[in-house]
């Protein structure tokens, strides 16, 4: 029982790496109404800002917080010179062009910063704490109390402020937005920046456990998408509590299916996310879109 409690906890662990990637994702596409693929590799060169920052002699802290800064430039930098240009287009436009900035970002960052591997410091004290015979890390544990607040503060965002519900508007239907007096032009830029500051948060917890390197972020957006579609796209507190059970359930499935192992466990969450969603399309928070007829 003590071994499946510590599988548990360590899968929390494992999911909240991936629900920290899923919050921005889930954030960009509820403030635009658009996926961004390109999310993992803004949060990698944001993550390189701020090693950068510290390895100048900067404290991590004071790093990780301009490198959020210079963040949310560029994400309203990139929305405004990228991304409007391709306003009303087709999603599956959109998509062809949130993969093509990956793959010039992961172009820059490794001009810039090189392939190799490189440490980077923890946000938060290391060490453990046992509880009941049950090891928890201390970083894992304030990793998971940040995502708690993050989500908290953009339920409050989207639901309890005029900023938010522009957005979410916006999001829904641009042209009857446009209609009502909102700049959907700006709102999009907002959205893209929020998300970028976001997505460099997200590096920063994510980058001391992986090794920061371009393809840091390769593995866990399979994850970060999963989570993001099982929570519902325009659900925060789904996306991170479907990490979540990627996290416990892939843990659980390679501990104690034999045939899966370390090697197929990267499976259960594309197992999980087709049962899940022919049951109920819009995850499992999302809501149900309604359609007029």
């Amino acid at each position: 029982m003590q071994h499946a409690i510590q599988q548990i906890v360590d899968g929390l662990a494992a999911g909240s790496i991936y629900g920290a990637l899923a919050l921005a994702l889930v954030l960009v596409y509820r403030a635009t109404g658009m996926i961004n693929f390109a999310q993992g590799l803004m949060a990698v060169a944001s993550t390189y800002i701020a090693l950068t920052l510290w390895q100048a002699g900067s404290p991590i802290g004071a790093a990780v917080a301009v490198a959020i800064a210079v963040s949310l430039v560029l994400g309203a930098v990139t929305e405004r010179l990228v991304i409007r240009r391709f306003e009303g287009a087709s999603p599956h436009t959109a998509v062809v062009v949130t993969v093509a900035l990956l793959i010039l970002i992961n172009g820059i960052v490794g001009a810039i910063w090189g392939y190799n591997s490189q440490p980077f410091p923890s946000l938060f004290p290391t060490g453990t704490v046992t509880v009941g015979g049950v090891v928890l890390a201390i970083p894992s544990l304030a990793t998971i109390g940040v995502l708690i607040a993050v989500v908290v503060l953009l339920q409050l965002l989207f639901l309890k402020t005029k900023l938010g519900l522009a957005l979410r508007a916006v999001a829904n239907n641009p042209e009857s937005s446009a209609l009502s007096g909102l700049n959907v032009g700006r709102l999009l830029m907002v959205g893209w920046a929020l998300a970028a500051g976001l997505g460099a948060l997200a590096g920063a917890l994510i980058a001391p456990k992986v090794y920061l390197d371009p393809g840091m972020m390769d593995t866990i957006l399979i994850y970060a998408l999963a989570a993001a579609v099982l929570g519902g796209l325009d659900s925060p507190m789904g996306a991170v509590v479907a990490a979540w059970i990627i996290g416990v359930s892939e843990n659980l499935a390679g501990t104690y299916i034999g045939f899966i192992g370390n090697d197929l466990k990267i499976g259960v969450p594309l197992v999980a996310m087709f049962v899940i969603l022919l049951t109920r399309p819009q995850g499992l928070f999302g809501r149900k879109e309604a359609v007029r007829v």
